[in-house]
């Protein structure tokens, strides 16, 4: 049977946490795969917010949701813009009643290697992410530390999750403890 992978058990933790009708936000759009998920958890009554920095990546989105979700234009919002910006997209009324942020650090596959995520501007995406999130709802980071900035990041997005107080979070890491040291791993946040 075996166990399931860094992202389908992030898909499991948001899915545990999110109903129809439900706001969530895809931080990091890449090839669409979180915000397909996202979108058919929400359904067309709930709203998707997604952002990406590379024009691909909303192409490639929007290519994956007409394909596999006809009416997902309608509720699904792109940005283009760093995933820091997010509180500002997200309308005013849907703060503190997000159910779920979803990131996927790193580059998007089969693009430009040299164009990644940075803690520079993810930390203030996670700390965004942290007021956006209702209570009981989910902040999934999926880690890549193997190519060039993505340790130091790494690094910096671990320590950013274990200076959140305990009263107000839990935090998980779901990891393969024999897997290379490079290879991807997940942080969840729950707000409590």
């Amino acid at each position: 049977m075996g166990f399931v992978s860094v992202l389908s058990f992030a898909h499991q933790l948001i899915s545990q946490r999110t109903q129809p009708g439900d706001t969530v936000v895809d931080a990091t759009l890449g090839n669409g795969v979180d915000a397909l998920f996202l979108a058919k958890l929400v359904g067309g009554r709930g709203s998707v917010y997604g952002f990406d920095i590379q024009q691909q990546a909303l192409e490639q989105t929007e290519m994956r949701l007409r394909k596999e979700l006809p009416d997902a234009s309608s509720f699904v919002h792109m940005s283009l813009c760093s995933h820091e910006l997010m509180e500002t997209v997200v309308p005013t009324d849907r703060h503190g009643r997000v159910a779920a942020v979803t990131f996927n650090l790193g580059y998007l596959p089969g693009a430009d290697t040299q164009t990644i995520t940075r803690q520079e501007s993810t930390l203030p995406a996670l700390n965004a992410a942290l007021r956006l999130l209702r209570k009981g709802g989910v902040v999934t980071i999926v880690l890549y530390s193997g190519h060039e900035g993505g340790s130091q990041e790494a690094a910096a997005v671990e320590d950013w999750a274990r200076e959140l107080p305990l009263a107000a979070y839990q935090v998980l890491r779901y990891q393969f403890a024999n897997a290379s040291g490079q290879a991807p791993y997940l942080l969840a946040v729950e707000k409590r």
